[in-house]
Order: C-alpha cells, then sequence, then structure tokens
C-alpha cells in the first residue's frame, strides 16, 4: 500500500467513526490570533501545546523560516484576509532554533533542482517573471533577524490597519519554550 493509500484508508475510517466531532469549530478564531510560523515538523504538535491552542483558536500560516518573501505575495494576502474578514487583532511571528532556512543558499537548491533534471531555461525563466531566484530562496543568518524583518513587513504593509499589534517570538522546537522578541 502506498503513503497515499494509507492516509486515504485512515481517513475513510476517521470520518465513518466520526473522529471529526472532536476538531468541530467556526472558521472564526476564537482568540482573534494569527500565527505565522515555519513549516518546520518538529512545530506542527509542539506549537499549539506550547500555548495552550486548541483547533478553532488562531489561524495558522506556516512558511519555509516564517518568512514572507513577498509583501503582496500569498502571505500576506492571508493575514489581511484574517484581519478584515474573520476578526483577527493579533499577529505572532514565530521562528524557531535550528531552523532549516538558517543559512541555506539559493545556488544549493538550484543545483538540487539541476540534479533532478530541471532545465537551465526554466530556473532562468523565474527571472524573467521578475523574480530574482537567488533573494527567493535565500534563507537568513539569524533567526532573530530573521523575526524582526518578517515582523516589520507585516507593521509597515500599507494595508496593515495600525490597531493590529504584531508579536516575535522564537520557539525551542524540543522544549516549546517561547522567547519574545524585543
Amino acid at each position: 500500500m502506498s503513503r497515499i493509500e494509507e492516509l486515504l484508508e485512515f481517513n475513510k475510517k476517521f470520518v465513518e467513526n466520526k473522529q471529526y466531532e472532536a476538531y468541530t469549530t467556526t472558521k472564526y478564531p476564537n482568540k482573534k490570533i494569527a500565527i505565522l510560523s515555519c513549516m518546520d515538523t518538529r512545530l506542527t504538535e509542539i506549537l499549539p501545546a506550547a500555548l495552550n491552542l486548541k483547533n478553532g483558536d488562531a489561524k495558522m500560516i506556516k512558511t519555509a523560516g516564517a518568512i514572507i518573501t513577498h509583501p503582496f505575495g500569498s502571505v500576506m494576502r492571508s493575514l489581511i484576509i484574517a484581519i478584515y474578514e474573520l476578526g483577527v487583532e493579533d499577529i505572532l511571528v514565530i521562528g524557531h532554533h535550528d531552523c532549516g532556512m538558517q543559512n541555506m543558499e539559493a545556488h544549493k537548491i538550484i543545483s538540487k533542482m539541476t540534479d533532478r533534471n530541471i532545465e537551465k531555461e526554466k530556473i532562468d525563466f523565474v527571472g524573467y517573471c521578475g523574480i530574482d531566484i537567488n533573494k527567493w530562496l535565500k534563507g537568513f543568518d539569524n533567526v532573530e533577524n530573521s523575526v524582526r524583518e518578517t515582523i516589520n513587513i507585516i507593521k509597515c504593509h500599507p494595508l496593515i490597519p495600525t490597531d493590529i499589534h504584531v508579536h516575535g517570538f522564537i520557539i525551542d522546537p524540543s522544549t516549546g519554550k517561547l522567547d519574545k522578541i524585543s
């Protein structure tokens, strides 16, 4: 049985046994917060547990490194929708120690693309679309500075109202300990 078939088999039983009932909520975040965090698998359960968040408490947005790569991309769009349509009042940007984006270099990712038979012309095409692929794929040197940069993008965005509070944290992916960024 393939991984996908295993997932679908579990899902069938999940629905048949009405296990979904434990997760029933509305589309509005109970705690009026949105969290932008990293997609790191270690954070999937420890982050909500460390903040005592239950299903329905917060809007969760995950990106590689908790980074906003474009001020008018899908992450900012999601935050704006969360504010204006879903009642979000606070945004938490949560980076983490030992992040895979730390010290990541675009040329290494591009090399892996070519190793997997992505043609140079297709990689170059990204540039023709107005995207600096080296900047787009670049990681960060310091997690605190990265969280601060992301906070700044949100706070300075022309469509974010001034009454929205933006907070920065770094979480330890092993213990769940949060450190506030001042």
